[in-house]
């Protein structure tokens, strides 16, 4: 009786192979899961670094100009080729009104092989000491 004692007493000491199994399974998911979170937090810093192209600074550059013609936007606003030198962008300068107020359109290109449209902007710009054009009354 001894014997038997001693028996039941060891195998409650030590665990089995299936608890081990069972504990290591949980462990390597959790490990897993955090490696996949980690790998996102990195991705997502990631593409947080990449600086991408706004119209905005075109826009806020052109509204410090007193006058307006209508056409394309003049090249080189604010150094923007210098800034960004693997951009592009095309603009073009609509008078809406006869008051002296103005539309502007602007596209920025990619001037990487996709060459796709990276940013749009459309503002309305009041701007009345610039001259009129297209068959309204000039002062």
């Amino acid at each position: 009786m001894n014997r038997r004692v001693a028996q039941v007493g060891r195998s409650r000491q030590a665990f089995t192979l299936l608890e081990v199994m069972i504990a290591s399974g949980i462990l390597f998911l959790c490990l897993f899961a955090i490696l996949q979170l980690l790998s996102t937090a990195l991705r997502n810093a990631r593409v947080l670094q990449r600086s991408t192209v706004d119209a905005g600074m075109l826009a806020a550059e052109l509204s410090l100009t007193n006058k307006l013609y209508e056409g394309p936007v003049p090249k080189d606003l604010g150094g923007f080729d210098k800034l960004y030198p693997d951009f592009r962008y095309e603009g073009e300068i609509k008078e809406v009104g006869t008051n002296g107020l103005f539309q502007v359109d602007y596209v920025v290109f990619s001037r990487r092989g996709d060459h796709g449209k990276e940013s749009s902007l459309s503002i309305l710009l009041f701007k009345p000491e610039s001259p009129r054009q297209g068959g309204l009354i000039r002062p």
